[in-house]
């Protein structure tokens, strides 16, 4: 019981990430800055409460980062035509570098607020407050993205472009909006961070990318085979935390987890592309 509600706590985090990531996916488009997001939002939000600003406050602060910089990937890349794998990379490092001018690499761990502390590493009903908060957030994304039109008209761009453009859709703003709801997701995640570390690590940021991204396209091989979905995203996000908790606990080193999470992506993005054509073709 122990092992699972360590998991479920630590994984809630990065869940949150991979649902960010996954709102862009199901617009064939890629937001490699997520993790950064969550990353910075952590480090604001700590320094805000760690200097007394009352929680709520520094809760909406980290939202608001993830609103501006979903704005930025959306601006750069509907306005300005950049690609999107190279507008968010580019926004993931413009972050890493704001970080480290904000922390000079020093972690925040100061002051936290007892109850931002307790709320994230206690349980309710033996399950971390933070699975809570994770079953919550889910089945919000999974209404917004399976039963509103903002949702069916994200996939039908996703799944042919030139197709729903022909219909009317506006896909450009549809892929904004994606962007903006990926960026207050992520920023909602960093705040959660906080209260799962009691703090906030410069470098956690980072931590974030490959495994929510490796979710994110594994979700297409599970549930719905050939479709990107929430179900898959959460079964793929608590898979490989299964996984790599099963190694440690076997003693294995360190980076047996990088390659677990890199060879994930790329089995995550064959088995996307793969399944995507099958259901094409079906």
């Amino acid at each position: 019981m122990g092992n699972f509600q360590a998991v479920v706590g630590n994984q809630a985090v990065v869940a949150i990430v991979a649902l960010a990531a996954l709102i862009p996916i199901a617009c064939n488009e890629w937001d490699l800055s997520v993790g950064a997001t969550a990353g910075v939002s952590s480090i604001y939000v700590a320094s805000a409460m760690s200097s007394g600003t009352p929680v709520l406050v520094a809760i909406l602060l980290g939202l608001g980062i993830g609103l501006v910089v979903g704005l930025f990937n959306a601006v750069v890349v509907t306005r300005f035509g950049v690609n999107g794998i190279i507008a968010t990379l580019g926004t993931a490092t413009l972050l890493a570098g704001v970080t480290q001018a904000k922390t000079g690499g020093v972690a925040i761990v100061a002051n936290i607020p007892n109850s931002v502390v307790s709320f994230g590493s206690g349980n309710w009903l033996g399950i971390p407050k933070a699975g809570w908060l994770l079953i919550v957030i889910t089945l919000g994304v999974y209404y917004l993205l399976n039963h509103t039109p903002f949702g069916r008209y994200v996939y039908a761009v996703g799944a042919n472009p030139d197709a729903a453009r022909l219909v009317g859709l506006r896909s450009n703003r549809l892929i904004g909006w994606s962007f903006v709801a990926a960026g207050v997701l992520a920023g909602g995640a960093g705040a959660l961070q906080v209260a799962r570390a009691g703090g906030a690590d410069p470098r956690v940021g980072e931590q974030f990318t490959l495994p929510a991204l490796a979710a994110a396209f594994l979700s297409a091989a599970a549930i719905q085979p050939g479709r990107y979905n929430v179900w898959g995203t959460i079964v793929a996000i608590f898979f490989l935390a299964a996984l790599n908790a099963g190694l440690n606990l076997a003693g294995s080193q360190d980076y047996i987890t990088n390659f677990v999470n890199g060879a994930a992506l790329i089995i995550g993005v064959g088995l996307a592309a793969y399944l995507g054509r099958k259901r094409k073709g079906a």
